[in-house]
């Protein structure tokens, strides 16, 4: 098992979980039907069966590949870990029962099920063709605040919108970052990223850009809830701020030059960044 949750780096749950559970909570007050305990632990499955399906899947997708990056070929199937065969099983039984928790949450989520799947498994073939990879991953993760709150039955609101933007941008920006440590490999391999087309400066300043735009979102969201809710609710505007400042500090990390510090810049100022802003929003949201 313990190899399972190395193979899907089960850690990284963390980037869009709080997105989906702030997705959820706006949803159950707008809908006006209520908390449920059920629809929550519905939501926490899909997101968990989803990311695992989609990271594994890239993983047996890419285990040729990953055999021959010196970075990569330590990871589970190149070594020897898990077997393609059980991977691919993996794959299949956790998108099963991703569709088989949208069917019990409701019959949109049900129909939906298989595009978000499309665009989260769809993900892994885009190196191979395209420098938009790293778009198409945030639209996977983009997809969790918006998700969720429609598995509450609430109708269109512009809120989780404006908060699945912030996740597309933030999450394509980071990964660019991430990217930028197999520049030389993915050029060699003739595969397609950010940094091979732009190269080291021109793709962090794409970051910068698109980390610019998300801050934008969570500004614009941040305003459009205090019109909805309350005129001003000052520890939403604090987990904003927090959120911009770790969006700041990740830039200070990485430098063309040096990428001894991309691990600091994309896992923990990210999953920090993530976790404050989601918890102090949605206490912000009930309290």
């Amino acid at each position: 098992m313990q190899s399972y949750f190395s193979l899907i780096k089960f850690s990284h749950t963390i980037f869009a979980m709080p997105f989906a559970l702030l997705g959820f909570t706006l949803g159950t007050l707008q809908s006006g039907a209520g908390f449920s305990w059920r629809t929550l632990g519905l939501v926490v499955l899909c997101m968990i069966f989803a990311r695992s399906a989609a990271m594994a899947f890239n993983r047996y997708l890419d285990r040729d590949i990953d055999g021959l990056n010196p970075r990569t070929k330590v990871r589970e199937i190149p070594a020897g870990v898990i077997s393609p065969r059980a991977a691919l099983f993996f794959v299949i039984a956790t998108a099963l029962l991703f569709m088989a928790c949208a069917w019990l949450i409701n019959p949109l989520c049900f129909y939906l099920s298989p595009v978000a799947l499309l665009v989260v498994l769809g993900y892994s073939y885009t190196k191979r063709f395209t420098y938009l990879c790293h778009f198409v991953l945030g639209l996977g993760l983009a997809l969790a605040p918006i998700g969720a709150y429609l598995a509450t039955g609430g109708g269109f609101d512009l809120i989780p919108l404006l908060y699945s933007f912030a996740v597309l941008f933030w999450v394509s920006g980071f990964d660019i970052i991430y990217a930028l440590q197999d520049e030389e490999f993915d050029r060699t391999q003739q595969l397609n990223s950010i940094p091979v087309v732009l190269g080291r400066k021109g793709a962090l300043r794409l970051s910068e850009i698109l980390h610019l735009l998300s801050a934008s979102m969570i500004l614009l969201a941040c305003w459009q809830q205090g019109l909805q809710y309350e005129p001003f609710r000052w520890l939403h505007w604090l987990a904003a701020g927090i959120f911009l400042s770790m969006l700041i500090y990740q830039h200070t990390l990485v430098k063309p030059n040096d990428l001894s510090k991309v691990n600091l810049a994309f896992f923990t100022t990210n999953g920090i960044a993530s976790l404050i802003f989601g918890a102090l929003v949605i206490f912000d949201v009930l309290f």
